[in-house]
């Protein structure tokens, strides 16, 4: 007999029930005692390791050289780093009545991390939009978000941080900055080799950030936070984070009409400037938040699943669109520092089926 298969369209990211996995064993066995300030240890380590992979993978010279299209890339950060967090300060209007104020730091957190790459330009060519915007796009949010996410975390955030103290600015530093440009650094002599060993590497990101989802939770439950969150709560904020995505998507799409743009323009505006990234997202959390960082990632666990799911069924439906041609073509693109041809630049659709390609 053949083995069942899951349906092409199943709406779960993998990656995410292995993320709500970990939380439940974290609820249920939380390290306690000399296993917590092991599993502490282990997550500084990951961080630490995470941020130097990403800058020895992100090619600082092709996300500069894409800025050419300077009004797309400004438009982009723009709409990651200035109106999501108008509207995540708006959300406070919401707080006690609807959410709780750690639910509410949460949200305001999501609303500061930088975009995704990879899922972007997949949604991206799905919908035949402008790919190498959206990968330049990606990868600019993503350099800028490393200094700026913590940046305006300290600033908008304030006490739910810790605030600008030494101890928290050096904690930014040494987890995220130092080995972030270490990468960068080490990129000429490094990157060959992370590309040819992808696949390995890919384990590694999903195995820290899960590493760091577990010491977060098991911090979170033994300071009892599933005492302060209702099913209730958890029900209002998918609520409001649906209208937050809902928002963001009109936004991005008929803001970038009113500015001028074409459809391509357009779609890879919409795709990079309406996510998040959890793969960036939790480790910050984890580094900004210490203690509560299992509430303020909670929020970005959430809106990750359903902008997948939403983004998927939109990105299908503008490829139905009467008016959409053929994917950008050109010279061969490059993602994340891999060379992929642009005869084939509609394949990069294949990443959604990647679990770590579309947490980022």
């Amino acid at each position: 007999m053949r083995r069942p298969r899951l349906p092409a369209r199943f709406p779960l990211d993998p990656y995410v029930l292995a993320l709500l996995a970990t939380v439940a064993l974290a609820a249920l066995l939380p390290a306690r005692g000399p296993a917590a300030t092991a599993a502490d240890t282990a997550q500084t380590c990951a961080v630490a390791l995470l941020f130097f992979l990403y800058g020895a993978r992100l090619s600082t010279h092709e996300t500069l050289d894409g800025l050419r299209h300077w009004r797309l890339h400004l438009t982009v950060p723009a709409a990651t780093f200035a109106v999501f967090p108008v509207l995540g300060l708006a959300a406070g209007a919401l707080v006690p009545g609807v959410l709780t104020p750690e639910l509410y730091h949460g949200l305001l957190f999501l609303c500061l991390v930088p975009s995704t790459v990879q899922s972007s330009i997949a949604f991206t060519s799905i919908a035949r939009g402008n790919v190498p915007a959206a990968i330049c796009a990606g990868s600019f949010s993503s350099l800028v978000g490393v200094f700026l996410t913590p940046l305006l975390a300290a600033g908008l955030l304030g006490g739910a941080t810790g605030g600008f103290s030494t101890d928290s600015l050096l904690g930014v530093v040494l987890h995220l900055l130092v080995p972030f440009l270490l990468g960068q650094a080490l990129r000429p002599w490094a990157g060959g080799f992370l590309v040819r060993r992808k696949k390995v590497l890919g384990y590694v990101d999903r195995g820290s950030i899960l590493l760091v989802v577990y010491a977060a939770f098991s911090a979170g439950v033994a300071a009892g936070i599933w005492h302060q969150v209702s099913l209730p709560r958890l029900g209002a904020l998918f609520g409001v984070e649906a209208v937050l995505l809902a928002l963001m998507l009109s936004v991005t799409w008929y803001g970038a009409a009113r500015l001028g743009f074409g459809r391509e323009d357009r779609i890879a505006i919409q795709f990079a400037g309406s996510k998040k990234s959890l793969a960036a997202g939790l480790p910050m959390a984890g580094v900004l938040f210490g203690p509560q960082a299992a509430l303020a990632a909670l929020p970005l666990m959430l809106f990750h699943q359903m902008q997948l799911m939403v983004c998927a069924v939109l990105a299908r439906r503008r490829a139905r669109d009467p008016l959409a041609g053929a994917p950008v073509s050109g010279a061969p693109l490059s993602v994340a520092g891999t060379e992929l041809p642009a005869d084939r630049v509609a394949d990069v659709s294949r990443t959604l089926q990647h679990p770590t390609a579309r947490a980022r």
